[in-house]
């Protein structure tokens, strides 16, 4: 079994990215030839190889579903509580609609 190495390297701004290989599988995708030039010209102009910019991007956009995700399930969790204690259902949703409206802002 191969030994997992970590690399730490340091962006402009001054933050530190830790790399670790991890295991991979190769996909295969139809990307329309206009898009991918864009991804091409984009990956060149930040200095990327268009598999880092491709793996970024699917990185990013997980990362954001899956707060997404965390979030909701917090507030289904907290609707549940809400309910065992308080007997509104307006005023359940009402307080759930204020967690909603202050954790976007």
């Amino acid at each position: 079994m191969k030994k997992q190495t970590d690399q730490a390297l340091k962006t402009e701004e001054g933050f530190e990215l830790k790399l670790r290989s991890r295991k991979s599988k190769p996909v295969t995708i139809h990307i329309p030839a206009d898009t991918l030039a864009s991804l091409e010209k984009i990956a060149a102009g930040r200095d990327m190889s268009l598999e880092a910019l491709l793996k970024f991007y699917i990185g990013q956009s997980m990362r954001q579903d899956m707060a997404k995700f965390s979030t909701d399930r917090v507030l289904e969790k907290t609707a549940q509580v809400l309910k065992q204690h308080i007997p509104s259902e307006a005023e359940v949703s009402a307080i759930l609609k204020e967690i909603r409206v202050e954790t976007i802002s």
